[in-house]
């Protein structure tokens, strides 16, 4: 691998099953593969890189995560194309999964930036941008 390449992300989630849910479905719409899958987690690959998402425990459960606090405020990943955004902005509205800046969608990041932003379960900002 690369020095300095991403080699993995781990998020701690509210419920497990419904973060393999939503999450699973996104990830393989992009290529990832599951890799890893243990009860209390489940983890999905692209290349030299994957994603780990692992249950939390109860007694850290209360307080929910919010991008606006401090640490990750949200995931970008790479559509293939504009197309390719606007076939998961639908896939997405199907699931029920609502859009984020509608109203300015799909260049709510700026004219040139074409995206589709949208929260998983735990409200995480996930942004899914065009070359």
């Amino acid at each position: 691998m690369q020095q300095g390449m991403l080699h993995h992300i781990e998020l701690y989630v509210s419920d497990l099953t419904r973060s393999v849910e939503f999450w699973g479905w996104f990830l393989e719409e992009l290529g990832y593969e599951l890799y890893q899958e243990w009860d209390a987690g489940r983890s999905w690959r692209l290349g030299g890189t994957y994603l780990v998402f692992v249950q939390a425990e109860d007694r850290y459960l209360d307080v929910p995560y919010h991008r606006k606090r401090v640490g990750l405020n949200h995931l970008a990943f790479w559509a293939d194309s504009r197309a390719h955004v606007d076939a998961l902005t639908n896939q997405l509205r199907e699931r029920g999964v609502p859009i984020l800046y509608e109203s300015a969608h799909p260049y709510a990041g700026g004219n040139s930036h074409y995206a589709v932003y949208f929260e998983d379960p735990d409200r995480m900002k996930v942004e899914l941008v065009a070359p």
